[in-house]
């Protein structure tokens, strides 16, 4: 089979996320289990217009901002020369529209919706712009086959008057080789971690306003930030605010080695945001043996086993985040607990479980043609 992937970004690009993740490990296996497949995104400094990444071959072209507008007539150029069996449509903020232009069969991939959340990213003009692109989705896309990552964006199209018999569920996972998946030596002093991109939307300045009611009753306490984003700044000036600048290390971009022994040592991660398609940061954690404390929001709840594998608390309530970190700061049968149950979560998702289950839905699709 020949398939086709369309996403603004590929693996490499350093502004991808969860998405290119859940995009890279599935259809990387796919490739290896004998498909062709190609992958065309958006061109980047530093990154070759060609590629070939893990049995994908990946086709790089035109500015992030207008990569949409190039999408149709790299469709046709490529699929003239290899006669595509199905076109992946990954839709990411911006949507392809691919059922306008697209006469083969097509499966999109949707991890949320941003809805009125892009508001705290972006700007009035920007993010009336996305909101109203994802709007057309309820249209266009009205037909068409989906993959989602979690129950939570199956309910959301649902509201949205999906019929959701044309959906499936395909979840995020994790490489379990390349984590502990055990339980291993804490650090000597009470540590939270935050691990993602910074931007705006992902409310990490909650986390800083709940660590410094914390640290104010356990002042050896610390905050470890593991990524990189636009809010960094902020978050700089914000800690200096809360005068916990002394507490908070910024790691910035880590390797994997790095990544899996920070987050082995951390009593817990905390995920602020205030919307995800799931929460692949919460399982990595976990499979590190440690705890997720996290908004209580779509796609985010699904990612933690409330009480097994971590907390939830009302997203925007700081008073409440503060006092789950207090819990997994001090109480050592809750956090020892915790980090068990996170490991036995972990345990349950799986790369190759999710490529499989999503190579199943792409041959029931190409077959019925």
């Amino acid at each position: 089979m020949k398939i086709l992937l369309i996403n603004w970004q590929d693996i490499k690009n350093p502004l991808g996320g969860g998405a290119e993740v859940h995009m890279h490990e599935i259809f990387s296996r796919i490739a290896h289990m004998g498909a062709e497949v190609h992958l065309i995104s958006c061109s980047h400094d530093g990154l070759p217009n060609y590629e070939f990444i893990d049995g994908i071959h990946v086709y790089r072209h035109g500015k992030r901002e207008l990569f949409n507008y190039y999408v149709p007539s790299l469709y046709k150029k490529l699929n003239s020369e290899h006669k595509f069996d199905l076109i992946i449509d990954d839709i990411n903020k911006i949507p392809f529209y691919t059922p306008l232009f697209v006469k083969e069969p097509i499966l999109a991939i949707s991890h949320h919706f941003f809805g009125k959340s892009i508001y705290r990213e972006a700007g009035l003009i920007s993010g009336t712009y996305v909101y109203l692109s994802e709007k057309l989705v309820d249209y266009i896309y009205k037909k068409t086959r989906f993959v989602v990552v979690s129950k939570s964006t199956l309910d959301e199209f649902e509201e949205r008057g999906f019929d959701t018999r044309n959906f499936e569920i395909v979840t995020n996972a994790v490489n379990q080789e390349q984590f502990p998946m055990n339980v291993t030596q804490k650090n000597s002093i009470p540590t939270a971690t935050y691990f993602g991109r910074l931007k705006k939307y992902k409310s990490v300045d909650h986390l800083f306003r709940a660590f410094a009611i914390v640290n104010r009753e356990l002042p050896e306490s610390k905050l470890e930030i593991i990524g990189r984003g636009d809010f960094k700044d902020y978050l700089l000036g914000l800690a200096s605010e809360l005068g916990i600048s002394d507490k908070v290390i910024f790691h910035g971009f880590i390797s994997e080695e790095q990544k899996s022994e920070l987050l082995s040592r951390t009593y817990c991660v905390v995920n602020t945001s205030m919307k995800e398609g799931w929460g692949i940061t919460n399982i990595e954690a976990n499979a590190c043996g440690t705890p997720a404390i996290s908004a209580n929001v779509p796609g985010l709840r699904d990612s933690v086993s409330e009480g097994v594998s971590g907390l939830l608390y009302e997203y925007g309530n700081i008073d409440d985040l503060a006092n789950k970190l207090r819990m997994i700061f001090t109480d050592e049968s809750l956090r020892d607990k915790l980090s068990l149950g996170a490991v036995s979560w972990a345990k349950t998702f799986s790369w190759d479980l999710s490529a499989r289950k999503m190579y199943g839905i792409i041959s029931s699709i190409i077959n019925k043609q």
